[in-house]
Order: structure tokens, then C-alpha cells, then sequence
């Protein structure tokens, strides 16, 4: 009986060495390559339509989150401080708020500009505890939007054949907060936090002579949301 807790008592003390022993740390010179899935919220505002047929119309719209995979690759230059740089691409629908007036017909909440965004973002890191088994860290950097594939839906109410969409690329600042959580010498999870500055104006050409070409400003500024795997080499 003494014989079988002592045993359950060691083997309860050498798992509990295991969670608490300290991994290798980062070092100057590491990559770390993650891979995630994120949630990219925009926190969308934005100034009026404008067309060139209808002057302004005040309508504001609204653009919708997307859930997508994500590889980002960050390199130590020492042991706090790294640089990483997000690879990914999300599709999001452009819906307006509200109905752009009855000449144009009742839009509603319908999607009138499909785009794939392609967002790289470049962020300088620092790592609070390169020694510790939880590594929290904060960043800041630039991001670059591109806009790609972008259309109106035929069933948007201002879509029709030869209409034609472009949205601006877009240059802003971004910042981020996150944690890796040492899972043995190369393996980790990580849970990350982003907010990046996405500006840029939407240009709708349309043959319809009523409507002529449109233009509206909008600020994506999207929250996005991270949690994956991650390993070092």
C-alpha cells in the first residue's frame, strides 16, 4: 500500500516537473513559422455615396467579417525582439445600411461589392519572458492592403452588365498583442490579437446612365483575432 502512493506520488511530481520545466528559450537568430486561424472583425465607418447622377445620397455601408487560415513568420533578431511578417487573404461582402433611394432601387442589406483582400503587415515584436514556458508579447507595424476580384453581385439592385468595381489600396499602421505557450523545445501555441488601419474608397462605374459612376469612403480598421499552432527552427 505505502509502496503503491509512493509510486502514484512520483509519477504526479515528474508530470508536474514536466508542465513546469523551462523550455530552451528564444535565442537571437530563431524563425518561428505559425499557423492560424483568425477572425478578421472589421470595425467598418463610412462617408456617403456620391454618384455622379444622383449627387449624394447619404447611405453608409457596412463590410462583413470573414473567418480564413493564416501563416505568419517571425525572425529573432535577439532575444526579445523579433520581426514578423502575416501572410493571408480574406473575402468579404460590401453591404450597404440602408436603401440608396428608389432610382436606384431598394438595396437594403444586400451585398453590392464582393472583394478578396490580400492584407501583408509587417510587425517589429518584442517578448517579455524568452525564458518562460508563456511568452506574452506587444508589436506595431506597417500593413498594406490590396483589393482583388473584386464585383457586384447581380442581385444587388445596381448591378448590370459591363458595371464595373475598384477598390483603393490601402497604406496604415498596425499593432498587436499575443502569447506563445511552450508545448516542448520547438513546439508552441499561440493566441494572438491584431488591429490594423485599413482606409480606402470604393469606384462604381455603371452604364446605367441614372446612376453614371459612384464613389464612397470607407474605414475598415478590422480587429483580427488569432489562435493556432507555431514551431521554431
Amino acid at each position: 500500500m505505502k509502496s503503491t502512493k509512493l509510486t502514484v506520488a512520483l509519477l504526479s511530481a515528474m508530470g508536474f516537473s514536466a508542465i513546469t520545466a523551462p523550455v530552451m528559450a528564444y535565442e537571437a537568430g530563431d524563425w518561428l513559422i505559425r499557423g492560424r486561424i483568425i477572425n478578421v472583425n472589421p470595425n467598418s465607418d463610412s462617408g456617403s455615396l456620391v454618384t455622379t447622377g444622383l449627387g449624394s445620397l447619404g447611405e453608409g455601408v457596412s463590410v462583413d467579417s470573414d473567418t480564413v487560415p493564416e501563416l505568419d513568420i517571425t525572425y529573432m533578431l535577439s532575444r526579445n525582439w523579433g520581426i514578423e511578417l502575416i501572410l493571408g487573404y480574406s473575402d468579404h461582402n460590401v453591404r450597404s445600411r440602408k436603401s440608396a433611394g428608389a432610382t436606384v432601387a431598394t438595396l437594403g442589406s444586400k451585398n453590392v461589392i464582393e472583394s478578396k483582400v490580400l492584407p501583408p503587415t509587417l510587425t517589429l515584436q518584442y517578448h517579455f519572458l524568452p525564458d518562460s514556458n508563456i511568452r506574452p508579447y506587444i508589436g506595431a507595424g506597417i500593413n498594406y492592403t490590396y483589393f482583388f476580384d473584386e464585383s457586384v453581385p447581380s442581385d444587388s439592385g445596381v448591378a448590370g452588365a459591363g458595371d464595373k468595381v475598384k477598390l483603393d489600396s490601402s497604406w496604415g499602421l498596425a499593432a498587436q498583442v499575443g502569447v506563445d505557450v511552450a508545448l516542448n523545445n520547438d513546439w508552441f501555441v499561440n493566441v494572438d490579437l491584431k488591429y490594423i488601419d485599413i482606409d480606402t474608397t470604393a469606384h462604381f462605374k455603371s452604364l446605367n446612365p441614372a446612376i453614371g459612376s459612384a464613389k464612397i469612403n470607407a474605414d475598415i480598421d478590422p480587429f483580427v483575432f488569432g489562435i493556432g499552432i507555431g514551431r521554431r527552427f
